[in-house]
């Protein structure tokens, strides 16, 4: 059996660097080091490479490089993400315009990505939150949609740019949205997760399986490594290793 890849984004801190991309370089050949230097059976498997979610030539870069590097890819997770501090000054209007495109957007880009690359077998990890709950949207209407079973992609895009327009406005929580953008973001992507889990039930055979998680415990190495043809967690919401209700 050929070696497995993983791919896990914004790995040089936090949970990245605990379940071992990096969008800092410098900061990403650091934690390399420190987990080579804490773990030397994994000294010849760890690799580096620069990926910033925000910028579509970087992921594109990115994809080439485990295309041509590798051949394919056998786990993926998207942990890559940004939350503005509460005391962070910066209008809450920019603050959900870079949160929904680094932590949406970003995400769904690196999936258009590297989707193709998935050999059979693949894992796929969301890191979402419990703060991104569905029930935190108090505008029945948008809450019906996003729980939809035909909801798309693309229907999940229109309802956070209307969060952007909505926060600019200072009218999110008015509208019935939530009050942070983290947590709104998380709800997107986890909403995505389970769309995205639903195509790839069209391909039964490849057995691909994306979950979203609530970070906590080992949940997210937990769900990287289900083992083949998994029954479940298949498309769920999971924190510590059990699916949690996340539409309401």
């Amino acid at each position: 059996m050929s070696q497995r890849v993983a791919v896990v984004t914004g790995s040089n801190k936090g949970i990245g660097f605990g379940i071992v991309a990096a969008r800092n370089e410098e900061l990403g050949l650091r934690a390399m080091k420190q987990l080579q230097a804490t773990n030397p059976t994994a000294r010849h498997k760890l690799r580096f490479h620069q990926l910033d979610i925000t910028n579509v030539e970087s992921i594109k870069r990115f994809a080439d490089h485990i295309q041509r590097t590798h051949g394919g890819l056998d786990v993926l997770v998207n942990n890559a993400a940004i939350a503005f501090k509460n005391a962070d000054p910066t209008p809450f209007g920019e603050q959900a315009e870079i949160t929904i495109r680094t932590n949406f957007f970003g995400t769904m880009n690196v999936c258009n990505a590297l989707f193709p690359l998935l050999r059979p077998h693949a894992r796929v990890v969301n890191v979402s939150s419990r703060a991104g709950m569905l029930e935190s949207i108090r505008n029945l209407e948008i809450r019906r949609l996003l729980a939809s079973s035909d909801t798309t992609v693309q229907l999940i895009a229109d309802i956070v740019n209307d969060f952007i327009i909505k926060a600019k406005q200072n009218l999110h929580q008015q509208t019935g949205y939530p009050k942070t953008a983290y947590g709104m973001s998380k709800i997107a992507l986890t909403a995505a997760t389970f769309i995205q889990q639903r195509l790839f039930n069209n391909q039964p055979d490849n057995d691909i399986v994306v979950n979203s998680m609530c970070p906590a415990a080992d949940t997210p190495v937990y769900l990287a490594t289900l083992p083949p043809y998994v029954k479940s967690p298949r498309g769920e919401f999971v924190a510590e290793r059990n699916i949690l209700k996340w539409k309401c």
